[in-house]
């Protein structure tokens, strides 16, 4: 049954009507509801805010490094500490190693770039902050509705954004209603403010419609797979944060890892790597699992206890391919937008400056009694603002990583290291790129095989233990929400072509590849297991698979990650 037929059968939806919604309750979408209501109880106005959350509550489905800049949230919050938000460890050294095999080269501080400096940041747990945040903005009056979907844009006549529709409930995996049916409801607003983070499922939609993305640069993407570890206390160095780049990378390919000590002798501890890869034997995965086996990575680890796993998708942040960030009724903010400094390694200061930024126009425009159009006081302010230059900044660091990781490391210390100390606070030229990661892989037979040391379930580990301590799950009866396109596509093309990338890309075990009775392919997809990371919808080499979005609720339910 359509979704049409659902409509026409069990409609119309209840509207619920708003001055401003949110989609996406994770550090830019609360920002966003908590400036326009710090606006509104500094006017006297009352402003009507929701947050739609799709996770089981705030921060269930919220994964990153990471260690926070806290500018943005001095800036939104001055008092932020006197009210218990939980950045609690500040950073006490940093630690930059290029890895071989077997050894490790500690880059001396007076070379370290500017931007592997972390002074007065905080190691932090992102899920925590976003918990504490959304507490924050519901004692300001923002209505939050966790366990709830956004999965469609609703529009005006005009062609503007009128709000979002949550999905229903209650459908089988037939795509008919069960006895336990419920229809989704409407969310109206004067304005829609998109925080879904990286490749959200609408932004993506609206980013089409509208052609935001016309004249940018081409966005890509990276995978980041964290774990946390409970550590021996005698191995705890509460607030160093340690990154590495080179091994087990090959110079083709952009990656590194990140490992930072927190309070209560945990380590958040992680691998990223650039979806432009071009290996399809590649597995992000078990590239993070080897790179834990490195004397320098295993020294924080061994006697201590694995407790966390997740994985996302990560945008590399060049200014080049932000796409327009206004249309008539709505913006974009957070990673939704591509805010994400990858030479940083930060984006969650970016993420609250820019759903901030958004939440000023949104508040100012319902004040004056307007609705449904552009936004256009957003942009305006981003680019008078900080983290447009930080951004600008930080340009060039993933396009130079393309060309190798030599020329990377080199012209990273010389755009982050030498030209500071010439006075140049910004590159003097820019890079460009155009090839979307979906387009980099090869054939399989033009590439070397990778063969994965198993795991010995002390360090190193599989999929499915992984995704387990992930606390990841979804309805089982109900309409697979990782969609294709075309059927007959993984097995005539994926499988023929790269070996099933699929297979190797996904961090949760999602995609095998399993023999009919007839001895023929076909892939099996294992939706339940999906951790929301969004890879496979940016890396699937025809774009054949569409993620869209389960029942509310379900996915990961991330503690202290």
């Amino acid at each position: 049954m359509t979704s049409q037929d659902i409509l026409a059968q069990f409609g119309p939806r209840e509207a619920m009507e708003y001055d401003v919604a949110v989609v996406g309750g994770g550090p830019s979408g609360l920002a966003c509801a908590i400036r326009i209501k710090q606006l509104a109880k500094e006017s006297g106005k009352d402003v009507s805010v929701v947050v739609l959350e799709k996770g089981s509550e705030p921060g269930a489905h919220i994964l990153s490094g990471a260690v926070m800049d806290p500018k943005a949230m001095n800036e939104l919050i001055p008092n932020w500490k006197e009210l218990g938000c939980p950045l609690n460890q500040e950073v006490t050294g940093d630690d930059l190693l290029m890895l071989t095999e077997t050894g490790a080269t500690r880059t001396p501080h007076w070379l370290m770039p500017r931007n592997f400096h972390n002074d007065g940041c905080y190691v932090v747990s992102l899920s925590n902050v976003v918990k504490w945040m959304a507490a924050h903005a519901e004692s300001m009056g923002v209505e939050i509705f966790p366990g709830f979907t956004a999965a469609e844009v609703l529009y005006h006549d005009d062609g503007s954004v009128k709000g979002i529709a949550t999905g229903n409930l209650g459908l089988g995996k037939d795509g008919e209603p069960t006895d336990n049916f419920q229809l989704g409801m409407e969310l109206h607003a004067k304005y829609t403010v998109f925080a879904e983070g990286a490749r959200g499922h609408l932004g993506k939609q609206v980013i089409a419609k509208y052609k935001l993305n016309e004249g940018r640069d081409t966005q890509t993407f990276a995978i980041g797979i964290k774990e946390l570890w409970e550590v021996d206390p005698a191995k705890a160095k509460p607030g160093l944060v340690v990154h590495t780049s080179g091994w087990p990378m090959q110079d083709d390919t952009f990656g590194g890892g990140f490992l930072y000590h927190l309070e209560d002798n945990k380590v958040t501890l992680g691998f990223v790597l650039g979806l432009d890869y071009t290996n399809p034997w590649l597995s992000p995965f078990e590239e993070m699992q080897r790179w834990k086996t490195h004397p320098s990575i295993r020294a924080h680890l061994e006697g201590g206890k694995r407790i966390g796993y997740g994985a996302r998708a990560i945008n590399n942040g060049s200014p080049q391919a932000l796409p327009k960030t206004v249309f008539p009724g709505g913006a974009l903010v957070g990673c939704d937008a591509g805010y994400m400094i990858a030479a940083r390694i930060k984006g969650s200061h970016a993420a609250i400056k820019s759903g901030a930024l958004s939440g000023e126009a949104a508040f100012e425009a319902v004040a004056a009694g307007r609705s449904s159009d552009t936004l256009s006081a957003y942009p305006q302010a981003f680019e008078a603002s900080w983290l447009a230059r930080e951004l600008d900044k930080y340009r060039n660091f993933k396009l130079w990583f393309k060309k190798g990781m030599m020329v990377g490391t080199l012209m990273t210390g010389i755009e982050q290291w030498l030209l500071p100390k010439l006075g140049i606070d910004t590159p003097p030229w820019t890079l460009h790129g155009h090839k979307a990661d979906h387009n980099c892989l090869k054939p399989a037979a033009d590439c070397a095989k990778i063969d994965y040391p198993k795991p010995d379930g002390q360090l190193t580990f599989d999929r499915l233990s992984s995704v387990f301590i992930s606390n990841t799950n979804h309805e089982e009866n109900q309409p697979a929400h990782l969609t294709l396109k075309d059927a007959s596509v993984p097995v005539s093309i994926n499988l023929a072509q790269y070996a099933g990338p699929e297979s190797r890309y996904c961090p949760a075990g999602v995609y095998e590849y399993v023999k009919n009775d007839d001895n023929s392919d076909r892939l099996q997809i294992n939706a339940q297991n999906c951790v929301h990371c969004k890879t496979c919808d940016i890396k699937d080499p025809t774009q054949n698979i569409v993620w869209v979005t389960p029942e509310g609720g379900g996915g990961p339910n991330y503690s202290g990650m």
